[in-house]
């Protein structure tokens, strides 16, 4: 029988994560082969994270990185926000981050799963890499982003100009970054009035006309006055929900189509909201 020394008990654990005693039991149980004993730890480790495999995972953390022209946003999920604060948990987003960024991937795949796999056999808390997304600038294109608080909500924003000088203005990129932070604050659904699926909106006025049906002061009117009400309605909305016409977050006066004329003429170049990611930690697909 090979002896088990305090320090070989000791290194299993940093390595694994498992219990002293476990360690311990399963170096002894190997005869002191030290990788039988983490095998057999990563084994244990994985049974008890496939047994939870069913559970919720809605807590978790967003993440973003932009190197270059391209941006990355993934949501890494855990049951609890005591994991997602695991420095452990925090380091493997940025790593997935860097991967995907490596590789190439658009999507989650083998590789990155293992990952989070290896981190939950260690942790012993069912995780998931819910989804990720990459967005990619092209000349003239400009990408930005913000994580609020502890990475509850992350976005990506991605502007374009007529002039690419235009992006090396500090004023623009200030005003980026203010887009980036306003899409984490309302969660506009569309850029635009021109981006809203028609059927949807269609769907949006049934809903609008049938509770004005049921208004006893409004159905009485004359057909004409409830269009128009009707009609009033569904701007309201639409400002609601689409990014330019949404109240500018730093001055809600001016909305931000209004906002990125002023910032157009600052700088001399015709700038535009090209795209957008917001993700919110728990709303995502699983």
């Amino acid at each position: 029988m090979a002896e088990v020394t305090a320090a070989d008990v000791k290194k299993l654990r940093e390595k694994t994560g498992a219990g002293m005693m476990e360690c311990k039991n399963a170096l002894v149980a190997s005869n002191g082969d030290f990788a039988a004993a983490e095998k057999a730890l990563k084994e244990k480790g994985l049974a008890a994270v496939e047994k939870r495999a069913g559970r919720a995972t809605n807590e978790g953390k967003v993440f973003v990185k932009i190197q270059g022209a391209k941006a990355v946003l993934l949501e890494l999920a855990s049951e609890t926000d005591f994991v997602a604060r695991n420095p452990e948990f925090i380091a493997l987003g940025g790593i997935i981050a860097d991967k995907v960024l490596e590789k190439g991937y658009t999507k989650p795949v083998e590789e990155l799963s293992a990952m989070v796999t290896d981190l939950a056999t260690k942790i012993r808390e069912n995780m998931s890499l819910k989804r990720l997304t990459v967005l990619n600038a092209s000349a003239g294109e400009y990408l930005t982003k913000y994580i609020h608080g502890d990475g509850n909500i992350g976005v990506v924003v991605k502007l374009g100009a007529d002039k690419a000088e235009a992006f090396e203005n500090e004023e623009v990129k200030a005003f980026a970054f203010t887009i980036a932070l306003h899409i984490a604050a309302f969660n506009p659904m569309a850029i635009g009035r021109d981006s809203i699926d028609t059927a949807w909106l269609k769907e949006q006025e049934g809903i609008f006309r049938k509770q004005m049906e049921q208004d006893e002061s409004v159905k009485s009117k004359p057909a004409n006055v409830i269009e128009n009400i009707l009609n009033g309605k569904v701007n309201k909305f639409l400002k609601e929900i689409c990014l330019m016409d949404q109240g500018y977050v730093k001055d809600e006066k001016l909305s931000v189509s209004q906002a990125l004329a002023e910032i157009s003429k600052k700088a001399g170049a015709a700038i535009t909201v090209k795209d957008y990611v917001y993700y919110k930690v728990g709303s995502g697909d699983a």
